[in-house]
């Protein structure tokens, strides 16, 4: 599947195009802001196709969303700023769960590392027993 960044080119975090939900709300909103599109007045009517911002929306968006933008690109009246709002509100609203753990795991480092330990002690007995069976397998 292809995600297009928010430079219309192939999403990658090598290219810096990528939408960071974990963001702090305002530094989120002014990347999304960025995505790249064209230059067409408002009243013009747009091609869903071939807008990236229509593209990012699709893939969040539910069925009679993704229709109901549809229908206001063809309209027209409707702006690469709305298109982009609507980006905004849907990314806040999908990922609000995941965005508040994230918040509550970064002000409570200590229950974090906590968690991370744990992990790592079950991650540790599970590889032991990985190594120790392929040192037999070898010879070792």
């Amino acid at each position: 599947m292809y995600i297009p960044g928010t430079d219309g080119l192939k999403m990658s975090k090598s290219r810096d195009n990528v939408i960071n939900i974990f963001l702090p709300e305002k530094a989120l909103r002014k990347q999304i802001m960025g995505i790249v599109t064209d230059c067409l007045a408002l009243e013009e009517v747009k091609d869903p196709g071939t807008c990236n911002a229509y593209a990012l929306y699709a893939l969040l968006a539910n069925e009679e969303g993704k229709k109901k933008m549809r229908e206001n690109y063809l309209a027209g009246g409707y702006g690469y700023g709305h298109a982009k709002q609507a980006i905004f509100e849907l990314v806040m609203e999908r990922f609000a769960h995941e965005r508040s753990e994230f918040d509550r795991w970064c002000a409570d480092t200590r229950s974090l590392d906590e968690v991370l330990l744990k992990g790592a002690e079950k991650a540790r007995k599970v590889a032991r027993g990985v190594l120790d069976r392929t040192r037999v397998k070898l010879g070792f």
